[in-house]
């Protein structure tokens, strides 16, 4: 019998990656900087009012992982800086490949 250890920071979900992200809002830019210990950290321009935050860490991933929008959404942690967003379309590791490529960009 084959045991798995669980990826702490994604996993897949009915055909979808998941990603952990940290988010800091109110930021003078926005982009992704890089890992933070389990998670990848995003900031965003946008304050923490009525999902306008959440609004743009999916457009900020949708834009750095190539994909169209809609193929990105915020899934947990609605009101949390801690939050999981769901990805369509890519696999772990070419979601993480393109986010470590955007967080040497920042």
């Amino acid at each position: 019998m084959r045991s798995t250890v669980p990826i702490r920071n994604a996993s897949r979900a009915r055909g979808a990656t998941r990603l952990h992200v940290r988010v800091a809002p109110g930021a003078s830019r926005s982009a992704v900087v890089g890992r933070l210990g389990d998670a990848w950290k995003i900031r965003v321009r946008s304050a923490p009012e009525r999902g306008r935050a959440n609004a743009d860490v999916a457009r900020l991933l949708a834009d750095e992982l190539g994909l169209a929008p809609r193929d990105v959404r915020v899934v947990t942690g609605h009101t949390s800086r801690d939050k999981i967003v769901e990805v369509v379309g890519l696999s772990l590791e070419e979601a993480e490949r393109r986010l470590a490529s955007a967080g040497e960009r920042a």
